[in-house]
């Protein structure tokens, strides 16, 4: 018996001892919703120890569509978010949800397709003309469908010179996922995509510089593709941590973060252009 009292204690003492840690650590977390595009380029991996050597916070990120980043943040499951919809993100800070919107870095966003373009859209400057084509040829086009920034803005696009939003149309696929295996998918059906330039570039790479889907349709300045860090609104939710959401977004505005983002590249192509103001 003495043997399991002089045992508990020691337990006891080791506990008391490491929970000052484990409350530092948490304090020192940040968790983040973002978008798939920040992800799967490699962006986050390559920022993320930086921001963790400046501050001393660690970086916790899931990657999902904007749509889903952004009832995250209503939920109160993260603390800040990075994502890239612009008219949703000002509705999202109207309601209350989501402060300090902070535009960070901009790409475009590109249409995607065979070298046999079938809907012979390549060169079009402009993206209705070419989707009034996809729609006419009943070329294959497959969407991503999950209410991310990208499938915000190609259903923007479809009804941008009053075309109609192919929602039930047998060559319209809509897979609900991300945006490495909408393009994966559209490969496999030799149609056509929209996906912004950073997650073609990763694409591109990924194929050996050689993908099978090239850039038909590019240049349009309906295609600018804005991302913005915002940090989740404390009236809101209460415990989100929103001085490291600060310093995170301050961050990411700051000069040296802005010059690596400049700096991350791929097939010595830039994925993202830093625009913080």
């Amino acid at each position: 018996m003495n043997r399991f009292k002089t045992a508990f204690s020691l337990v006891a003492i080791l506990a008391s001892l490491l929970l000052p840690l484990s409350v530092f650590a948490e304090g020192s977390t940040l968790t983040m919703a973002t978008t798939t595009s920040t992800d799967n380029t490699g962006l986050l991996d390559y920022l993320s120890p930086e921001f963790t050597k400046a501050t001393k916070i660690e970086l916790r990120w899931t990657a999902v569509g904007t749509g889903r980043a952004l009832k995250l943040g209503q939920n109160c499951d993260v603390d800040v978010l990075l994502v890239h919809a612009p008219a949703a993100e000002k509705a999202y800070v109207e309601k209350g949800y989501g402060v300090n919107r902070r535009e960070i870095m901009y790409n475009d966003f590109v249409i995607i397709g065979p070298e046999t373009d079938p809907a012979d859209i390549k060169g079009k400057k402009s993206v209705a003309e070419a989707l009034k084509a996809v729609q006419d040829k009943q070329a294959v086009f497959v969407s991503r469908g999950d209410n991310s920034g990208t499938h915000k803005k190609e259903l923007s696009l479809w009804k941008a010179e009053g075309l109609a939003v192919p929602d039930k149309e047998s060559w319209y696929v809509q897979i609900g996922q991300g945006m490495l295996s909408t393009i994966n998918m559209a490969a496999e059906r030799k149609g056509y995509t929209l996906t912004d330039r950073g997650t073609y570039i990763k694409y591109e790479d990924n194929m050996g510089g050689n993908p099978p889907l090239k850039i038909l349709v590019e240049g349009d300045a309906a295609l600018m593709n804005q991302y913005s860090v915002l940090a989740v609104n404390p009236k809101n939710c209460p415990k989100a941590k929103y001085d490291l959401a600060m310093k995170f977004s301050d961050w990411l505005a700051g000069e040296k973060a802005q010059q690596l983002i400049k700096d991350f590249k791929l097939l010595s192509k830039a994925l993202f252009i830093p625009n913080a103001k």
